[in-house]
């Protein structure tokens, strides 16, 4: 993943620090140093329902830019201090009021790998899975891993004492930390270990002074009990387990600088095995009674979390057990005593089947009628014996209290997650969610349980840790705290003296409606953060993939949004800088749309923020020369065509039309697609609409040319639409909504009625506005709807309407990428099987080329233009086979790829009709009806000069 690209002419948003911290700061520390209103407004929340606004943010370089950052805020009125990493902790332990600590910018390496004593020593930002795939070439990995394992964080883990699927095997964060460099709130550096090591002046004491409470007041047979602090691993029949103890202490005792954390040997042969039962009860109380085999997993989620249950066996309910090795599988699967049962032994399913779990906890946030649903109660754990009578009676709880939820998790562990549809928005909604998460509390604590069992206490539950240990240890628990930070300057608010569970909420003041409203929606799971080895095949946040910084990620945008709604930190509606700079570099990929589990839609979102921005006179003036010239492509080519290119050609062309100078204006063709169609003479009819969008209309008619070819081959006669159409695509990436649903309109005129045929479109981002731009645009016209309903894509048509057909064998390799927005909203699985039976072999990239329309096109985004397609895109084309041919539906993905590597990219189209014109003997010969040929010259394959 490339970081670090920049982005010029960006305007630097202003900062408030009246008390001087920032200019002392900047004196004191080597990192970088932020009280911009952007920087606080990306930190005032996390992946909980809770919001603090900043005083600023701080990345520090090293340990002793870490010290130097609390001598400061000691200095200044003892300033709080809050550790972030991924930002992803449940409870709000990541937001804070005072300096927020970025530990992921410059603390994310790995100072060492000890293959053989199995040990890792890591700075506080690394990335989980950057631990993983250093440790795995040795056949080692950590062994907790939680779903956010792409994104979180180390020190984030250590502070939760995070724990994961496979924790049934391989335990708690706490289990696999051996030692910790840690520097407290007054500026000492200690390491913690066993036998008292590291133990501040008092502790010790403390511990010997209330030795029987310790040995008594935790409850006991609890695999997952992370609530409070774990001094009872101070107790001297437990090693004096300093490091241990300080485990889930949420950064309220100490910054961890560095951890020497144990690994453990991966499975020889992981085999998953998926259970199914009648119900989420029966899985649960079938839990524990597999753990004597010894499985890696016992993961549990019913029917109502899954959207598709593709590859899953019969049943409700589902185990996701993974063991090592055939005969485990065969052992589990007998013992199991379950409705049905999957065995799954290669990766890519296993990995299809995890994905399913992992995204849970995102698609738990809306349930399938729309509703939304929130953390607050997330993650509490009972006695594994006892899942399935607590589960039973917290469906009960839910009922009676008319609230949803979901219970998914570790059932081995017995821990359960689940997001409830609480009414955070109203005042009646929020005394219900009080008083729910107050009777649930006593639900857990009856059944012997913790009240969390994986994110930790935080603000959602630190309030009602009586009810589980009774006020003398909770007492116990602050006399603790005041040993560490007497001064109380870390992260106050968690764990011991807690706000109210129903204080600060993020929904407060937030308008019922409006783009606060939906970009409210994201939760911050920060799947758009995903980085280093497992940032895989995705599109979403092309543009964070490129640059690593927060802003540019889907999360961070929303946040800016959230914040612009809120009006407190950003306080000029749609007229801010900080909102339109965030949303510079979004592409419109609409990635986010389906890789984001909770579905925001941050191209939606850009447009209509653009439209707005821009509203008005002045707003008009100061739109980008692009959005004149690009953003109206379509009626610039529909009014003047060729004669564009006399102007094109002009040494002043791309300054007069707002384009970057490293760009190429493309040609506009001698003759449009639309006019050499009514060329045609066919006797056949017509079985289908071919849209002729504005790309293959007028800048690559080859592409329409060849899918003619190729549908009359097949049988179907093809018809244009009567008139002139637009799906209006230019007009929604640049923010000219008014005109987008103008344009819209008019080609609803024209298209009328319809006729009922099937729409094939062979250009995938028309395709995609057509599918989903149109009718959100236009909800009240049910024309568009039933336009919506008639899109398909080229393969989906040739599929659906000629399942008879035999496309030609093509037999050789293809490299290039799925476009994003059919990745988004049309997938590629006819594609592919069109693909497969033409002899096409290879796997096309994901992520998105980079040039996005106008996005590539524009001054300052080149740079990361060329940034996003070296993601996936260029990589594949450098290691193509020598012959492969270049495949690109896209008209943006094709001229990437062209400016960038000078080869030529084909639509499917054109590959499918030059294999006709070979089958017959003819070198592009004429084509059909007598016009020219498809396609033109023959492409290059990727490895050609």
């Amino acid at each position: 993943m490339r970081r670090g690209v920049g982005h010029p002419g960006l305007v630097r948003t202003h900062e408030e620090d009246p008390s001087g911290l920032a200019a002392a700061l900047r004196t004191a520390v080597a990192g970088e140093v932020d009280f911009s209103t952007t920087a606080r407004a990306l930190a005032t929340m996390d992946a909980s329902n809770y919001r603090r606004v900043p005083a600023g943010t701080v990345a520090p370089r090293d340990a002793d830019d870490v010290a130097a950052v609390l001598e400061v805020c000691r200095a200044h009125g003892t300033t709080p201090v809050v550790a972030r990493g991924a930002g992803t902790s449940i409870g709000g332990q990541a937001t804070g009021a005072g300096v927020v600590l970025d530990l992921t910018r410059h603390l994310g390496g790995i100072v060492s790998l000890d293959p053989d004593a199995r040990t890792a020593v890591v700075r506080p930002g690394l990335v989980l899975d950057r631990l993983r795939a250093a440790a795995r070439p040795y056949g080692l990995t950590f062994g907790p891993d939680p779903s956010t394992h792409s994104r979180c964080t180390l020190g984030g883990m250590i502070g939760n004492n995070a724990c994961g699927a496979h924790s049934v095997a391989w335990g708690t964060t706490a289990d696999n930390v051996r030692s910790l460099e840690v520097v407290s709130y007054r500026g000492d550096k200690l390491t913690l270990g066993r036998g008292g090591q590291g133990a501040p002046t008092g502790l010790l004491d403390l511990v010997d002074r209330h030795l029987a409470l310790l040995r008594t007041g935790y409850p006991t047979g609890l695999p997952r009990r992370i609530s409070g602090y774990a001094l009872d691993a101070l107790l001297p029949e437990r090693g004096v387990d300093v490091a241990r103890s300080f485990c889930g202490s949420e950064g309220t005792l100490g910054i961890v600088t560095e951890a020497t954390v144990a690994l453990v040997p991966l499975p020889s042969a992981p085999v998953l095995v998926v259970l199914g039962y009648p119900d989420e009860g029966a899985a649960a109380d079938a839990a524990a009674g597999l753990l004597v085999h010894r499985p890696l997993t016992v993961e549990g989620m019913a029917a109502d979390l899954v959207r598709g249950a593709d590859g899953l066996p019969r049943g409700a309910a589902w185990l996701f057990c993974e063991v090592d090795g055939e005969r485990a599988a065969r052992e589990l699967v007998r013992a199991a005593d379950a409705l049905d049962a999957a065995v799954v032994r290669e990766p890519a399913g296993q990995r299809a089947l995890w994905r399913i779990r992992e995204d849970a906890a995102g698609t738990a946030t809306r349930s399938p009628d729309g509703a939304e649903a929130w953390p607050g109660w997330e993650d509490c754990a009972v006695p594994p014996a006892r899942l399935g009578g607590y589960l039973r009676e917290f469906r009960a709880l839910l009922a009676e209290f008319g609230l949803r939820g979901v219970p998914y998790g570790h059932f081995g562990d017995g821990c359960v997650h689940v997001r409830i549809d609480f009414d955070l928005y109203s005042g009646k909604g929020v005394r219900d969610f009080r008083g729910f998460s107050e009777a649930v509390a006593d639900l857990v604590v009856a059944h012997g349980g913790s009240l969390s069992g994986e994110h930790g206490d935080g603000q959602a539950r630190a309030e009602l840790l009586p009810k589980m240990y009774g006020e003398e240890l909770v007492a116990l628990f602050g006399a603790a705290k005041d040993v560490w930070d007497p001064d109380g300057g870390l992260n106050p608010g968690m764990l011991v003296r807690p706000r109210r569970l129903d204080e600060g909420l993020r929904f407060e003041g937030l308008p019922l409606v409006g783009i606060g409203r939906a970009a409210a929606r994201c939760v911050g799971v920060a799947k758009c953060r995903v980085d280093g080895p497992s940032s895989g095949p995705g599109v979403m946040c092309p543009s964070y993939r490129a640059t690593g910084e927060e802003k540019h990620s889907t999360r961070g945008r929303a946040r800016l949004l959230h914040e612009m709604a809120l009006g407190e930190l950003i306080t000029d509606g749609w007229r801010s800088e900080e909102v339109r700079e965030a949303l510079d570099l979004c592409l419109s990929c609409k990635g986010c749309r389906s890789d984001c589990p909770v579905g925001v839609d941050m191209a939606a979102y850009k447009a209509e923020f653009l439209d707005r921005h821009h509203a008005g006179p002045l707003g008009l003036l100061r739109r980008p020369r692009s959005h004149w010239t690009m953003g109206r492509l379509p009626s610039w080519l529909a009014h003047f065509g060729r004669g564009l290119n006399a102007v094109l050609g002009l040494p002043f062309a791309a300054r007069l039309a707002g384009v970057t100078p490293e760009r190429t204006l493309p040609r506009v063709a001698e003759r449009p697609f639309a006019d050499w169609f009514a060329d045609l003479a066919s006797n056949r009819p017509p079985a289908l609409t071919l849209w002729p969008d504005t790309f293959t209309n007028h800048l690559a008619p080859e592409v329409g040319q060849a899918a003619v070819r190729v549908l009359e081959d097949a049988g179907l006669g093809v018809e244009l639409p009567p008139g002139r159409v637009c799906c209006g695509l230019t007009y929604v990436s640049t923010g000219q909504l008014g005109a987008a649903r103008k344009v819209m309109r008019r080609t609803l005129d024209v298209i009328g009625e319809g006729t009922g045929l099937p729409l094939a479109v062979l250009e995938p981002s028309c395709a995609a506005t057509l599918r989903t731009d149109l009718p959100e645009l236009l909800p009240d016209d049910p024309r568009a709807a039933r336009l919506a309903a008639s899109v398909h894509t080229f393969a989906e048509v040739l599929e659906s309407l000629a399942p008879d057909w035999t496309p030609p064998r093509l037999d050789r390799p293809v490299v290039g990428q799925t476009h994003c927005h059919q990745h988004a909203v049309l997938g590629d699985a006819a594609d592919r099987r069109l693909r497969e039976r033409a002899g096409l072999t290879g796997e096309l990239a994901g992520g998105c080329c980079g040039l996005a329309g106008n996005f590539g096109f524009e001054p300052g985004h080149y740079e990361v233009s060329v940034a996003c397609a070296e993601d996936q895109l260029l990589p594949s084309l450098r290691s193509a086979a020598p012959h492969a041919e270049v495949l690109a539906d896209g008209f943006s993905c094709r001229t990437q790829v062209a400016d960038l590597t000078g080869l030529r990219g084909r639509h499917t189209a054109e590959l499918l009709a030059e294999g006709l014109e070979e089958g017959l003997g003819e070198a592009f010969g004429e084509g059909p009806g007598g016009g020219p040929a498809p396609g033109g010259e023959p492409g290059r394959g990727a490895g050609a000069p």
